[in-house]
């Protein structure tokens, strides 16, 4: 895939194990890494619009939406507690040249 049709989202250097960032493509769109792995979620939590990109706290491969408590998987972005029921929309990160991208969901 060409990373003209890609969505630059950080440097691979510049975002360490257990960080995450919130980038404003397609509405938010939070970027997390765990053990050197590269994942990304919407940003807003699917219970209240919370920024996970920004305020949320990333515990191994959960992260923890810390205005009332809900817990999500950002490999899946399914949730894990209440009180999210709905799950995050997920996007495929690409590493490449050190640099990072999502790729554009078509579904």
């Amino acid at each position: 895939m060409s990373t003209e049709a890609l969505t630059f989202a950080c440097n691979e250097k510049d975002l360490a194990d257990g960080e995450n960032l919130r980038l404003e493509a397609e509405g938010g769109i939070a970027v997390y890494r765990v053990d050197g792995e590269f994942y990304a979620t919407s940003d807003s939590c699917s219970h209240e619009k919370w920024s996970l990109g920004e305020e949320g706290e990333l515990e191994g491969h959960e992260v923890l939406c810390t205005l009332h408590m809900a817990r999500f998987d950002v490999r899946t972005g399914a949730p894990l507690c209440f009180p999210a029921v709905i799950a995050l929309k997920k996007y495929r990160t690409v590493v490449t040249d050190g640099r990072v991208y999502i790729a554009p969901n078509n579904d």
